[in-house]
């Protein structure tokens, strides 16, 4: 068959297509099974601490060591720092000297979700329930979260000072839990009157955990002093300890492959577990490049970037403080500023995809579609672009050019029209340490509900972007 002739439109204009149309025979089977691991991996892993530990044993078997056990460092050396059990940095040292830059790719590990509040547990004796209260994480639509099955993950600290691991509702076995609604044939004035966001209140995001009453005949509170039993036989605890704990509801549901074509994957916490788990692939791969390699994975993006464990923290300098302290000993303050100036990162995380029903808040001529690519985003923020980093044209212009030079298929995104919304990533933290930053990932379609949707393709290239960034001089 004849080459299609170019014409001058396919030469001067810009088009955004479908990345499954250059896809042969090996990618398809390579997207397809990269997309089996990634669902895998999130289907366990629904907490940032459980994030952390999976990242920690998938970088071990990758050659990565803890780098307290490291005394000195070389080009290729492969190293794990971590703190509180909530972020984690992995780096693999280049062959050029570190103040000449690295290549830094920073994703959060934290997703939406619901809390428990810290005396979560009391009866109501009008349903003869016993119920957990909630205070929900992150920007979620509340009304999702109901009749949705959840599970509990999380920590319990008991008094004498022993961590209680818990992990209940994935499997099988386990019981679940659940936020009741309302029928609706009795919700028409005291739902059907209220806007959407309210039709589920915060206070009312309350999960139903038990219905049977202690057998104790002095009790009054016979339901909660069940669940007290329960909890006391399982765990050792009493209702005391339930204040030091980190005990977070997550939907049961596991990712499953989306349409006929199954070119889809839908899944809890795919916002930024996608960016996550793709950069731990591709700094996996990494062995000797010529700049360092360094893999970011923050907590906290959901509530602003905040604390010890959020990009405003002081992990990632602390992180480059621990590595140039052991490729030197005469390691300066101004050599890691030096560094830092001289380093480029791809602030990965998602954005809004297109959604067919509700196009309206989208100016299409810039908005991600799903199976169009890795998103390159240049500037985030809502309101005349308040609270963003804005990509220099030039790193802009680096990015562009790589991906194209690996035939990476890639798309120009913003997050909705001017004025209708906007959102924020760790992009704006990265860059007041004086680093060229721009955001990069795959789109969402649902972002922030118990049930996000990505593409496969999108998810293997964004995998195959960060690999390419990590490898160019």
């Amino acid at each position: 068959m004849a080459k299609k002739k170019q014409t001058l439109e396919d030469k001067l204009s810009v088009k955004v297509e479908s990345s499954w149309l250059a896809v042969d025979k090996k990618t398809d089977k390579e997207i397809y099974d990269f997309a089996d691991g990634y669902m895998d991996f999130i289907s366990k892993a629904k907490t940032e601490r459980e994030m952390v530990n999976s990242i920690v044993s998938a970088a071990t078997k990758n050659g990565f060591k803890p780098i307290e056990k490291c005394k000195t460092l070389k080009p290729g050396d492969k190293v794990i720092i971590t703190n509180m059990g909530k972020v984690a940095a992995l780096a693999v040292i280049g062959k050029e000297p570190i103040e000449k830059g690295m290549k830094v790719v920073g994703s959060h590990i934290d997703s939406p979700r619901l809390d428990l509040k810290q005396k979560p547990l009391y009866e109501d004796t009008d349903s003869d329930l016993a119920l957990f209260k909630t205070h929900y994480y992150g920007g979620i639509k509340k009304y999702q979260w109901v009749n949705v099955p959840l599970a509990l993950h999380g920590v319990i600290v008991r008094a004498d000072g022993k961590i209680i691991d818990v992990n209940i509702g994935e499997d099988p076995n386990d019981p679940v839990f659940v936020i009741g609604d309302l029928l609706p044939h009795l919700a028409r004035k005291v739902q059907g009157e209220r806007k959407l966001f309210e039709g589920i209140t915060g206070e009312e995001l309350r999960i139903i955990i038990g219905s049977r009453p202690s057998l104790d005949k002095d009790t009054k509170n016979k339901f909660k002093l069940n669940v007290l039993e329960i909890l006391n036989k399982k765990y050792g605890i009493i209702e005391e300890d339930l204040i030091s704990a980190e005990l977070q509801a997550v939907p049961v549901s596991k990712c499953r492959d989306i349409g006929f074509d199954r070119s889809l994957i839908g899944g809890y916490g795919q916002d930024d577990r996608v960016c996550a788990y793709t950069s731990l692939m591709a700094i996996c791969e990494i062995q000797k490049p010529s700049k360092t390699a360094l893999a970011l994975f923050f907590d906290k993006e959901e509530v602003g970037s905040v604390g010890a464990t959020g990009a405003q923290g002081g992990f990632f300098e602390y992180a480059l403080i621990e590595i140039m302290e052991r490729l030197s000993p005469k390691f300066r303050f101004a050599t890691l500023k030096k560094a830092l100036s001289n380093s480029r990162a791809l602030s990965a995380d998602v954005d809004a995809g297109v959604d067919p029903m509700f196009k309206t808040v989208y100016e299409l001529g810039n908005a991600a579609k799903l199976g169009g690519g890795i998103g390159i985003c240049k500037f985030g923020g809502a309101g005349g672009k308040g609270g963003s980093n804005d990509a220099n044209a030039e790193f802009l212009g680096e990015v562009r050019q790589l991906f194209n030079k690996n035939n990476i298929p890639w798309q120009y995104t913003e997050l909705g029209k001017v004025d209708e919304g906007g959102g924020g990533t760790v992009a704006r933290f990265l860059s007041e340490h004086n680093l060229q930053v721009i955001d990069v990932g795959p789109a969402l379609i649902s972002m922030h509900s118990p049930f996000e949707i990505s593409s496969k393709a999108d998810v293997y290239y964004t995998y195959r972007a960060f690999l390419e960034f990590h490898k160019a001089a």
